[in-house]
């Protein structure tokens, strides 16, 4: 493990030598994200996904230059431990505004005297956008919109063909559109499309992760 761990904060370190976007900085970075992922803190919370999204995008922005925080030290931490700070606080910022949206939604009705189902409230609205795509997200909205195979437009939620994984895919990467948007947008539930998004594209963007080396 400690020999690992001192490879993945070498190839940081060789990564960090070439431009921004450049093939060398790219090959190295896969390398320690392909050998990372799995020592990633897991959970079932329902923000999970998309804490771990922002924990790639922060670690694409921060690892050899400053970007969005403070650029990572590999004399101060290994990357694991570095990523996991980040997610977990993530995951602690999603569930702090959640509980805070529910409270407020149920002291409004009952100011009001209203009653019934509570509306699935999304997080993400409390999450400011990031800035630029890096260069792996950069990679996966090509291969997105390219669909070269019709797949991601094929699969669509049942009697929404507009609604298909190419759509959920592309708009939910960052600058990501809320789900809350979306759901008014389409005139579909928050629960429907977050739903379809973790069963039908989730597993294909996993597939052309595997598939490029970066999983």
């Amino acid at each position: 493990m400690e020999n690992l761990e001192e490879q993945i904060r070498q190839w940081v370190i060789e990564a960090c030598k070439h431009p921004s976007g450049s093939p060398t900085r790219q090959r190295y970075l896969t390398k320690v994200i392909r050998h990372t992922t799995s020592k990633l803190w897991r959970d079932s919370s329902p923000y999970y996904q998309d804490a771990l999204q922002q924990t790639w995008v922060y670690f694409c922005q921060n690892v050899c230059e400053r970007g969005t925080g403070e650029r990572y030290d590999p004399n101060r931490s290994s990357v694991t431990t570095w990523l996991n700070s980040y997610l977990k606080r993530r995951l602690q910022d999603f569930f702090i505004d959640t509980q805070k949206q529910q409270a407020r939604k149920a002291t409004g009705l009952a100011q009001s005297g209203r009653s019934g189902d509570q509306e699935i409230l999304d997080p993400l609205d409390m999450v400011a956008a990031e800035p630029d795509a890096p260069p792996i997200l950069n990679e996966v909205q090509a291969w997105a919109e390219a669909d070269a195979t019709g797949e991601l437009r094929r699969v669509c939620i049942e009697g929404h063909p507009h609604v298909n994984c190419q759509l959920l895919i592309l708009r939910r990467l960052p600058p990501e559109t809320s789900w809350k948007d979306l759901a008014n947008e389409f005139g579909l539930s928050v629960s429907t499309l977050s739903s379809f998004y973790q069963r039908q594209c989730l597993p294909r963007l996993r597939k052309f992760g595997e598939s490029e080396g970066y999983l």
